[in-house]
């Protein structure tokens, strides 16, 4: 059964053209549009969707609307995954749009939409309560965190990096192995090693295998 999504750009072209693209297979039928995050609040109550995909930068104010609406729709109908999109790796989107969970929620660079298997699997892992940070990002906030003298990021080996690389990209232990060329239960054991590092636990609002990824932001104001 494809998915019923909801698609908000308040640029007319992008967002027909991003809607085409999706709709050429059957994993998603776009079922409402938006110009604005107040629009696109009204299309999901109307329509309850099971996946949204928004810009971030839309009317009102063209700041972080988007991001906004995600996460208002998250607390109104945990049952819709948003996905997001951004012209910028921007550390401060990621921390506002994650800050209080990751479940169904994604961050993606605006050059992914060109890529359909890359978005289709975004909102499919939305979809179910999982969570995917954009490659960039995820170097970004790694870059980010190693400045900051004090993150607990600086403690992770240059392995569990490739890990929480792989990890935040939303990919399975057996993927990360595959990539990596090592074991799935060696990468089990990062995995591991990873969240106890981190001092991350087991919650079932938060996905531990994104927050991994993020947990610099909570760290990035502390003095070296």
């Amino acid at each position: 059964m494809s998915l019923r999504l909801v698609l908000a750009d308040d640029n007319y072209l992008v967002r027909e053209g991003v809607r085409r693209l999706l709709d050429e297979g059957d994993e998603v039928t776009t079922v409402g549009t938006a110009a604005s995050a107040p629009e696109l609040l009204l299309r999901v109550r109307e329509l309850l969707p099971d996946v949204v995909l928004t810009d971030i930068r839309m009317p009102p104010t063209f700041t972080t609307d988007g991001i906004t609406a995600a996460l208002r729709l998250r607390a109104e109908h945990p049952g819709v995954g948003v996905v997001v999109l951004s012209q910028h790796a921007d550390a401060s989107y990621a921390s506002a749009l994650f800050g209080q969970g990751t479940a169904g929620l994604a961050y993606l660079l605006k050059d992914r939409v060109g890529d359909r298997d890359e978005l289709i699997r975004a909102l499919e892992a939305v979809h179910t309560g999982g969570s995917v940070v954009d490659p960039q990002v995820v170097d970004a906030l790694l870059a980010a965190g190693r400045r900051t003298a004090r993150s607990p990021v600086r403690d992770l080996s240059a392995r569990e990096i490739d890990v929480l690389r792989g990890m935040a990209e939303g990919r399975t232990n057996g993927a990360i192995a595959a990539a990596l060329h090592v074991s799935e239960s060696a990468v089990s054991k990062h995995v591991a090693s990873i969240f106890a590092k981190l001092g991350l636990h087991g919650s079932p609002d938060t996905d531990r295998r994104v927050r991994a990824v993020l947990t610099w932001v909570e760290h990035r104001a502390d003095p070296p």
